[in-house]
């Protein structure tokens, strides 16, 4: 008897998988964003997170200004007085200036991104020379072309101006 009772349940989830069609095997990964815009849906926009402190490097020496970042038609220039960061611009090639927006955050945003947005923690390092722990991250956005959020991270004891007309910084994910 059990064994007529495992072959019907067998045959019922095996029938139950045939009717419900592709749902039940696996989709391409274009397939979501297709169907987004099928039903007139906007695709879900990404925040890029950048390591402004790599990208600037030993130009924080150096009064001026330095492009750190080129993305698109987007240029990304830092101002830098006495060895801190003074301001953020963002020049589209085509539109001129582009609004900046600034956020804080005690995670390092940058780090978090390049691991895919999770870290195990048996991967975090606790003692590191090059990592700020504890560290409140102060980060400047822009939106590029396609509705992106571009944000470059630097330390706080970078900034010039410290954490003056930030906002908290709440991920989207």
């Amino acid at each position: 008897m059990n064994r007529i009772a495992a072959i019907l349940i067998a045959g019922i989830a095996a029938l139950g998988l045939v009717a419900s069609g592709a749902t039940a095997w696996a989709q391409g990964k274009g397939r979501e964003k297709q169907e987004q815009r099928d039903q007139g849906a906007k695709p879900k926009k990404q925040h890029k997170h950048k390591d402004g402190k790599g990208l600037l490097g030993d130009k924080i020496k150096q009064n001026g200004r330095h492009k750190i970042d080129q993305n698109g038609k987007f240029s990304t220039f830092v101002e830098t007085h006495n060895g801190k960061v003074r301001s953020v611009k963002v020049n589209h090639a085509d539109k001129g200036d582009v609004p900046v927006k600034k956020y804080k955050t005690n995670k390092k945003m940058a780090e978090l991104a390049a691991a895919g947005g999770i870290v195990p923690v048996n991967l975090i390092l606790t003692q590191s020379g090059t990592q700020y722990l504890g560290q409140t991250w102060i980060g400047y956005s822009y939106y590029d072309e396609y509705g992106d959020e571009v944000i470059y991270w630097f330390p706080y004891d970078m900034i010039e101006d410290l954490d003056t007309g930030a906002v908290e910084y709440i991920p989207a994910y």
